[in-house]
């Protein structure tokens, strides 16, 4: 009996477990239905979301919606900007909602959301992008609600929050929120129990304030709803670990927000100001000594609008305080922080910071400030000094932050300013006031953004009326030297207005090595290299931006890779990610090198533009070296002497080394050749020529004031023909190679019969010098293909000899038809026709003429003459 009633409640289990799975299943459209009903009656926006779901069990006994991927983008006047985003929205009700009339409301008891996004935009009219409600008129009223509200609690998951004033310039940007709330909204007061996290950052008019400055609040906030008034009750609250205490309310109305607040720091303790630092570079607090104290407090009242900001006073204030890390052998002593942020009148632009005095000790090293900046929300004034010593070896002495090697040298500082924001962004310098110096000695460096450690001996910066001059640096890094001096003309615009840094320098070095400003970078977990043998991945190398500025250098010595240049001089303009190089020479191969050009790492690609001036520099020390130009003439390497070339140039760069990709140059070389001899016994090409043309001694070659033309494009080089002359030898060579080392050139020879053999050279002996003055030269074209380390060589040698016989023949048959046969007899060593000769001929002169020409024809190629039959 016990195990027919077992089975009959598992079966019963079964089915109602099956029933809840399949319910989901038979209520999909349904909801989905609703969900896009609600959308269309309330919502003024284009919305779109991938899918609905409806799960029983997620939350049970409470049914749970999910929405997925929902996207709300406005229309206009935000046409196209994304209001929310949401990865994933759950909605939970009663699952007897379900069961509702078609036309009656689900009602909602809790909302949550994952991984979504808002933009709340303000612009220049005052008009916010989140008014997405249909407005009454457009209603249709007798539709019912297919939503309700009964709220109890609800979360944001990893949410980001945006927003953006156009009129003030105000931005403020929310990462990282988690926040959750539990109350009963059904009833119209509630405290509503919240928990929240977050990092938040605060530009106002291109001033940063706040840069992910982690906060949380936990808080009972009392909600009157039918007042919109909001109002804290208990809370603790913390700036990064500085803690603070809210009372107070804000309460929302129609044209804007009224606020009567108080907050305060709940302790005094010094360590309130340490807990502003972000814990990773904070240490251990609860470690820490101090004395003295920290408190920061303030009001906020008065309404929120278009027009006006509540009337604030915040006051941060610390009097001889001190502390000392407990591992740690110096301590920072006598800090004294008198600051106030403050509005009395409730005008944005009328709030005005004084910081009436910020200073410390460290050892017997004093450093004070003080500032003021009034017109905040229109046109900044600021009025500040710096005055004071600073041992840079004592920083990390006394506060624990984290370097790969510690800081050295010391830092003095005597500086006023006085300048309002307006003249900064406009370059109206003239109304910048500064006066004082800051010098930096002994400094020793050693971390990212240095290939090698930096020791900067001294550096002088004047602060002049409207202009900061480097007086002096002095630095060396690795082997390299650099000494400088000049202007920065925007310095301001730079710090406070995120503007392009302009200035223009001088620059002296005695010995640059490029590798001491290069370093690789340890590639990153996961990624692999190209190659096995690479342990590690160089970053691309960027031109920085922010650089406007103008370097005139000079260096007795620049080592880049394996090349080493003398007297190194010229001007460099850094702009847009861009070098450009005007009027650089160099002395290097024995000769000198003048370049001008631009080198662009603003796309995704860096890119070069080139035009290369060589004077008197070493030919073989040239090609050999400077793997472009030993792609683009590899012959030029074993040319002994000097060289005249003009050589433009473009294409891409690799990323890491900055040096020419060869797959991708283009241009042309215009050269001419000075005092040169030719060392062909290193030229596989030459010998085989040599050995191919046997009257041609390529050692001796004379390519002395040769002057050439060649054009480079997509790996192949064409060279135009140009002329050169061997003894007595005219020639024109042309044609082209390709950077694979493969090639196709022409040689065409005017070549005097004497060099055609000895065959030839008996034909001639025979001529009278009258005769033999009139044998024009032969053509003779060798052609060269293979490549530069395995060459083929073929010429028209046989051809060209055909020609010569050619020549002589017509010679002697113009002579023979004005001569006779005996003539022609005569001149090949013939005798006379026997007289019992009975052979009938039909012309005597043509046979001769024939006879003649076969003989010298067999006499040219090494034929024997066969002997006369007898009949």
């Amino acid at each position: 009996m016990k195990k027919k009633i077992f089975i009959g409640i598992g079966v019963f289990l079964l089915v109602i477990i099956a029933s809840l799975a399949a319910i989901p299943i038979f209520f999909k459209d349904q909801i989905k239905a609703k969900i896009e009903q609600s959308i269309n009656e309330n919502v003024d926006a284009k919305v779109t979301f991938t899918d609905a779901s409806l799960s029983l069990f997620k939350n049970f006994p409470q049914a749970n919606v999910g929405i997925q991927k929902l996207i709300i983008i406005n229309k206009a006047p935000f046409v196209g900007d994304t209001l929310v985003a949401f990865e994933e929205l759950n909605l939970q009700m009663s699952i007897k909602e379900l069961f509702n009339d078609e036309n009656e409301p689900m009602t909602l008891k809790a909302i949550s959301v994952k991984n979504g996004k808002a933009n709340i935009l303000f612009n220049k009219d005052g008009i916010g992008n989140f008014d997405i409600a249909i407005k009454d008129d457009k209603k249709d009223d007798s539709k019912s609600k297919p939503f309700a509200m009964n709220i109890q609690n609800y979360s944001l998951e990893n949410f980001k929050f945006k927003y953006y004033d156009e009129r003030s310039k105000i931005k403020m940007v929310i990462n990282e929120l988690n926040h959750e709330g539990t109350g009963n909204f059904a009833s119209d007061v509630l405290d509503l129990d919240t928990k929240s996290t977050a990092k938040i950052s605060l530009d106002m008019d291109k001033m940063n304030y706040m840069k992910n400055v982690a906060i949380s609040l936990d808080a009972v906030l009392g909600i009157d709803l039918g007042k919109s008034k909001y109002t804290f009750k208990d809370n603790t609250a913390k700036i990064n670990e500085l803690p603070l205490q809210f009372n107070g309310f804000i309460q929302l109305l129609e044209d804007g927000q009224d606020y009567d607040l108080t907050f305060k720091t709940p302790t005094s303790s010094f360590k309130n100001f340490l807990g502003l630092v972000p814990a990773a570079y904070a240490g251990d607090l609860n470690t820490v000594k101090t004395t003295g104290n920290f408190t920061v407090a303030g009001f906020a009242k008065g309404k929120l609008t278009d027009t006006t900001v509540p009337k604030f006073n915040i006051a941060i204030a610390s009097n001889n305080a001190s502390f000392q890390y407990p591992d740690l052998p110096k301590s920072v002593q006598n800090i004294i922080i008198d600051t106030k942020i403050i509005n009395e009148t409730g005008l944005m632009n009328d709030t005005y910071v004084n910081l009436d005095k910020l200073s410390f000790r460290i050892d017997q090293d004093v450093f004070t400030a003080k500032a003021n900046i009034r017109n905040v929300a229109t046109n900044a004034l600021v009025d500040a000094a710096l005055k004071g010593t600073i041992n840079l070896a004592n920083v990390t002495k006394a506060y624990p932050v984290k370097l790969d090697t510690p800081l050295s040298g010391i830092l003095k500082a005597d500086v006023t300013t006085k300048f309002d924001m307006k003249s900064v962004e406009t370059s109206q310098y003239q109304n910048i006031q500064n006066a004082g110096n800051m010098t930096l000695t002994g400094f020793n460096y050693t971390g990212e953004g240095m290939a090698k450690p930096v020791q900067i001996k001294q550096a002088v910066v004047a602060f002049n009326p409207n202009q900061i001059r480097l007086n002096q640096l002095d630095m060396k890094t690795g082997n390299s030297d650099i000494q400088m001096t000049g202007t920065l003309d925007n310095f301001y615009g730079f710090v406070f207005r995120n503007q392009i840094l302009k200035g223009n320098f001088n620059m002296n070095s005695n010995n640059f090595l490029v590798s001491d400003f290069m370093a690789p970078t340890a590639a990153k977990a996961g990624e692999s290299t190209k190659s096995e043998n690479t342990k590690t991945n160089k970053e691309a190398v960027k031109i920085p931006a922010f650089l406007d500025c103008t370097i005139s250098a000079k260096a007795n010595t620049v080592v880049y890779d394996n090349l080493t240049m003398k007297a190194v001089s010229g001007k460099m303009i850094i702009r847009d990610e861009a070098v450009t190089l005007q009027n650089v020479t160099t002395n290097i191969f024995d000769g000198q090198i003048g370049l001008n050009g631009l080198i662009s790492t603003k796309g995704k690609v860096p890119t070069f533009n080139m035009n290369l001036d060589l004077s008197k520099v070493d030919i073989a020390k040239t090609f050999t070296q400077l793997d472009m130009l030993k792609k683009i003439a590899p012959i030029a390497g074993i040319i002994n002497g000097k060289l005249n070339s003009n050589i433009k140039l473009s294409g891409n760069l690799n990323a890491t080394e900055m040096t020419p990709d060869l797959a991708t140059i283009s241009g042309n070389l215009l050269g001419q050749l000075l005092s040169t001899t030719v060392n062909s016994s290193n030229s596989q090409m030459l010998s085989a020529l040599g050995s191919q043309v046997k009257f041609l001694d390529v050692s001796k070659l004379n390519l002395n004031d040769v002057k050439a033309a060649l054009s480079f494009d997509n790996g192949k080089v064409s060279v135009k023909p140009f002329k050169i002359k061997y003894q007595d030898i005219n020639a024109e060579i042309g044609g082209s190679h390709g950077f694979d080392q493969n090639m196709n050139y022409n040689i065409k020879m005017d070549v005097p019969a004497k060099y055609l053999g000895a065959e030839v050279n008996k034909l001639l002996a025979k001529l009278t010098p009258a005769d033999a003055a009139k044998i024009e030269n032969i053509p003779v074209t060798a052609l060269m293909t293979g490549n530069f380390s395995s060459p083929k060589v073929s010429t028209d040698m046989k051809q060209a000899s055909t020609n010569l016989a050619s020549q002589i023949v017509k010679l002697q048959k113009d002579k023979l038809l004005n001569q006779g046969t005996s003539a022609l007899g005569n001149l090949l060593g013939g005798s006379k026709k026997d007289p019992a000769d009975t052979t009938k001929t039909k012309d005597p002169k043509k046979d001769a003429v024939k006879n003649a020409a076969g003989d010298l024809l067999n006499g040219l190629f090494g034929k024997k003459k066969k002997p006369a039959t007898t009949p």
